[in-house]
Parts: structure tokens; C-alpha cells; sequence
């Protein structure tokens, strides 16, 4: 399988308040035998189906974990106070009925009446106190704390209200926040307010509020779902009768699976070549494509770049002149197609595509216009700037923590960057513990990282970046941009702000700092008879929409 791991993190840079974390998106799990489950949906729902995946399970509890494999579980079995309906990345109440800000610094939640677990506890404010002071109070290694930096106290004035007391104001992210892996509801009597609860003290006390509740579980072999006909949320009922996952060791065998028919659905991790095999398999499975949230670019450090700050020969204005000359020369979809087999998409931007906000600023800028490359743009913006060719770059890639088509990926850059002979360039990898303090310490001139957010909000493909102390440590700094940024972070008009992380782009499109040019996308295998496959900029993949 593609072993993929990114860097997450928020960074409410601007506004001051700071968190980052690095967690491993897909993994290899335990593989797992036949299976199945049964359940009644009142009749409406289809028969039972079996997904399978190579995705891992750190933990079901939402305070001991932060990775793809355990949040997939997550998003099925828990209730969320906000969450995002199919096909849309915004957010909007779930199991509340109402959330907004009652004063700058307050967000107050308005629970739905009648909320129970699975189990039949009460599902109240205190729950949600709960749920949230937990995940602070344990800061496991493993888990979301960094996402809830923001949050100062909470108060439950009753039953169904909840009062989240924010350190900085107006956070348009918050929302967010109380969607993602920081979000789930949990129960307050089956849950430890100081330790991580084991995976199977949640499955015995049916500690569940989301459309499913769990009938079998046997950590990353097998489990079994079951719709919970209790259900109060937005999203609706489940339209199967059960969905059973399957864990596999590796994507070879999850690729056998979904081709004989074993299984329904595959989703994460399928290599490319193996998405590209099942796709001439018209007459057995169906492949399925939406937005990801990763995305690839190159950093330049704009002290030790050519004609960077701190080189002999610095020039601000050739140092951006090699930038634009390289950003004229990718080729995207060359990329795309040839060494990720379209699994990955062209990136025009900063904000993945899909996102509220996010525009293609680079398209026009630079290349042929459309999105090409063009080797003549290229040579006059070399040549406008007065700088003698070839120029050597010396780039950084790395081999183990982005998988093995990284080396492919770097060598199709190396030949697209030298083509003309405007450049030379030296490729060199370094393994990911070394990589990750070398570049932030000036040792890498231009290198590769790849990023997934931690919740669908344009913001954080900006701020982590484009603040002055950003997590890249690249030496960017325009006040315009910072500025921008303060006030996106703020801005209560839904307009406006996307306007402002549209001016954002644009101006970032100029200085290219950073330099995308891929986006991952989502991909799901399933059976010719599978309907219902949602994948959207949410980044969930819901059990509830499939059926038969």
C-alpha cells in the first residue's frame, strides 16, 4: 500500500492562539475475515454492506486519537453539535438546533430536546462540558487537544444550553472546530474524565448518538454497525440495514476484494496503479472520485534560496523571478496523470478546491494562462530580472513519509524544472526525523511537504503558512497578507470573508512563498450496484448514504 502521513495542525497565528500536531493519515491495519451484520431499519433501508480498508484504528475513544482510520469510526457512531450534510464542506447544526455567537468572545450551543445515547442516558449540556473539558484534560499524545486552543471555559446555563468561552473573538473556525476530531459527543457515564476509555468499555456501554451504534467490534479485523433507530441528528437515517468494515493488511488483498465481489466498497488506501486497474472493470465496479483536502507544494526559503536574504548575491527581485520562471515550467496535470494515475488532481492555489473561498490565482499568472506550462514565459521572467541561466536549485524531497511515488514525482519535477535549460537541478531526500528539523533550520533552500487540514475551513491552508511565524519557518513576511488574515479570522460576513480569502490568494499568488500543484483526490471503489457514495470536501465518508 501507499503509506501517506501529513503534517496537521491549526494555527491561529494572527490571533495568537497556537497549535500544530503530526499524525498519520493511513496506515496498515490487521487483516480481517468474512463478516457481515444484520439490522432493521424500519424497513426503509436496503440490505447490509461490507466496506473494506487498509485504514487503522488508533483509538474510538475521541480524546485518544487524531488519524483517518479511528475518525472514520467516529464520524458513524457519534453525535457532532455541528457537522456537514452530504456534498457540502460548511457546517451547520447537527444534534443542536441552534449555534451562534451571543457576544464576541461567547458561541452558545442550543441542544435539540430528548437526546439520548444508545444505551438510554440522557444526552445533555453536561455531556457536552464534558465531552470537550476531557479532550483538554488528558492531551493525549495521540489525540486532538491543539484543535480546542481557543477554547477559554464552558458553561451550562441548563439542559440544552452551552456556552463555549472563546480566548480570542469572532473565531470563524470555531464551527469548524466543533466538527472535527475534537467534536464528537460523548457519554458522561461510560466515559473516564481523565484517561483514555479502551475501545471496548465504549462498545459494552453503547455509548452511541450517531446514526450507528456498534453490534460487534474487533479492533482493526472487523466491525459491525448497526443504524440507531434513536438518531436525532441532521444527516437522517441510514438507508442499508447494516454495514460491516473490514480491515486489510495491505491493498493488494483490499484490491482482490473489492474486484471478486467479497466486498462493496473500498475506500483507503488503494494504491493508483491499483485505481487505475479497477477502472477498466466497468463490467464489476464503479470508481468514484471527490475532492481531498492534501495537497503537495514546494517551499522556498526566502533566505537561502537563489538571491535569497542571506546569500551573497541576494536580490529580492531575482529571487522572485526564479520563482515565477519555476512556477512557469510545472506541468500539474503531467503529474497528475503520469505518476499518480489521476488519483491526484492539477492545484491552482493555496485553498484546496472545494473549499469556501478558494480561487485559482496561479492559472492566469503564470505558465500558458490555462493552467500549462510555458517554457517562454519562463525564459522572460528570467530575463526581465537579469539573471544568467542555468540556475542551479537545489531541492529537497522526501522518500519515507509521503510514499513511494514521491521519488517518481520528484524526478518528473526535476525534468519539467530543467527543460530549456533555464535550471539545474539537484534532487536530494533525507529520511523524515532529520528532514523535519533541517527545514526549519535553513538547511533546505526549496523542499517538499504535503498538508491535511484539520477541518474543511479555508484558513487553514493560509494561516498555518502565510503568517509571519508560520509553521514553514521560510522567512515570508507582507504585513498586506497578515492583515488579511486577522481579519478573515474575524469576519462575521460569510461575503466578505470568502472575498478576503480570495484577496489572500491572490496576493500570495505574487510572492510565492510556497509553490501547489497537487490536490488529493478522494476515491472510492464500489460494486456496479452500489448507490450513494458521498464524497465531498467534508473529507467524511458516511456508511449512512449506501445502499443497494
Amino acid at each position: 500500500m501507499s503509506l501517506q502521513t501529513h503534517s496537521r495542525g491549526r494555527l491561529l497565528l494572527a490571533l495568537g492562539a497556537i497549535g500544530a500536531s503530526a499524525v498519520v493519515l493511513s496506515g496498515c491495519a490487521g487483516g480481517g475475515g468474512n463478516g457481515g451484520g444484520s439490522g432493521d431499519n424500519g424497513g426503509n433501508a436496503s440490505g447490509g454492506l461490507i466496506v473494506g480498508t487498509t485504514d487503522k484504528i488508533t483509538s474510538i475513544d475521541p480524546a485518544g486519537s487524531y488519524d483517518n482510520g479511528s475518525f472514520a469510526v467516529m464520524n458513524q457512531i457519534y453525535p457532532f453539535l455541528l457537522n456537514s450534510k452530504y456534498g457540502t464542506a460548511d457546517v451547520t447544526p447537527d444534534i443542536a438546533e441552534s449555534a451562534d455567537f451571543t457576544a464576541p468572545h461567547d458561541y452558545t450551543v442550543k441542544l435539540k430536546s430528548g437526546l439520548k445515547f444508545a444505551n438510554g442516558d440522557d444526552l445533555t449540556s453536561s455531556d457536552v462540558k464534558f465531552s470537550f473539558e476531557r479532550v483538554i484534560k488528558i492531551n493525549d499524545p495521540n489525540g486532538p487537544a491543539s484543535l480546542l486552543g481557543n477554547l477559554d471555559s464552558i458553561d451550562t446555563p441548563d439542559d440544552t444550553t452551552v456556552v463555549f468561552h472563546l480566548k480570542n473573538p469572532n473565531d470563524q473556525t470555531w464551527p469548524q472546530v466543533l466538527s472535527s476530531p475534537a467534536g464528537p459527543i460523548v457519554d458522561e457515564d461510560v466515559f473516564s474524565a481523565d484517561k483514555v476509555t479502551p475501545d471496548a468499555d465504549i462498545v459494552k456501554g453503547k455509548a452511541f448518538a450517531g446514526q450507528y451504534v456498534i453490534s460487534s467490534y474487533k479492533v482493526n479485523e472487523l466491525i459491525n454497525y448497526e443504524p440507531n433507530k434513536d438518531y436525532q441528528g441532521e444527516l437522517g437515517a441510514a438507508e442499508n440495514s447494516s454495514v460491516t468494515v473490514k480491515y486489510y493488511a495491505d491493498a493488494s488483498n483490499l484490491k482482490l476484494a473489492i474486484g471478486n465481489g467479497d466486498i462493496d466498497v473500498a475506500f483507503r488506501s488503494l494504491s493508483a496503479t491499483d485505481v487505475e486497474d479497477l477502472g477498466k472493470q466497468t463490467d464489476k465496479v464503479q470508481v468514484v472520485k471527490g475532492p481531498g483536502g492534501e495537497i503537495r507544494y514546494i517551499v522556498f526559503n526566502m533566505a537561502t534560496m537563489p538571491f535569497g536574504t542571506k546569500t551573497d548575491d541576494a536580490d529580492p527581485a531575482k529571487a522572485l523571478a526564479v520563482r515565477q520562471a519555476m512556477a512557469d515550467l510545472i506541468d500539474r496535470q503531467k503529474l497528475a496523470t503520469d505518476v499518480y494515475k489521476d488519483t491526484y488532481t492539477p492545484l491552482y492555489s493555496y485553498v484546496a478546491d472545494g473549499m469556501t473561498g478558494a480561487n485559482t490565482a496561479l492559472k492566469s499568472l503564470y505558465g500558458d494562462g490555462n493552467g500549462g506550462p510555458s517554457l517562454d514565459k519562463a525564459k522572460q521572467a528570467l530575463s526581465d530580472a537579469g539573471v544568467s541561466t542555468p540556475v542551479t536549485l537545489n531541492l529537497q524531497y522526501n522518500g519515507d513519509h509521503y510514499g513511494p511515488s514521491s521519488g517518481d514525482e520528484y524526478a518528473a519535477i526535476k525534468t519539467q524544472l530543467e527543460n530549456g535549460g533555464l535550471f539545474k537541478v539537484n534532487l536530494a531526500q533525507t529520511e523524515w526525523v532529520q528532514y523535519s528539523k533541517d527545514r526549519t533550520a535553513d538547511v533546505y533552500p526549496m523542499y517538499q511537504l504535503g498538508w491535511f487540514p484539520d477541518f474543511s475551513d479555508a484558513d487553514n491552508y493560509l494561516s498555518p503558512f502565510f503568517s509571519k511565524d508560520n509553521f514553514l519557518a521560510n522567512h515570508y513576511d507582507n504585513a498586506d497578507v497578515q492583515g488579511l488574515i486577522s481579519k478573515e479570522q474575524t469576519e462575521t460576513d460569510a461575503a466578505k470573508r470568502s472575498d478576503e480569502i480570495g484577496q489572500i490568494q491572490d496576493l500570495v499568488a505574487k510572492d510565492l512563498s510556497t509553490l501547489p500543484y497537487l490536490q488529493g483526490t478522494q476515491v472510492a471503489v464500489v460494486g456496479k450496484d452500489v448507490q450513494g457514495t458521498t464524497l465531498d470536501a467534508s473529507f467524511k465518508f458516511r456508511y449512512a448514504p449506501l445502499h443497494k
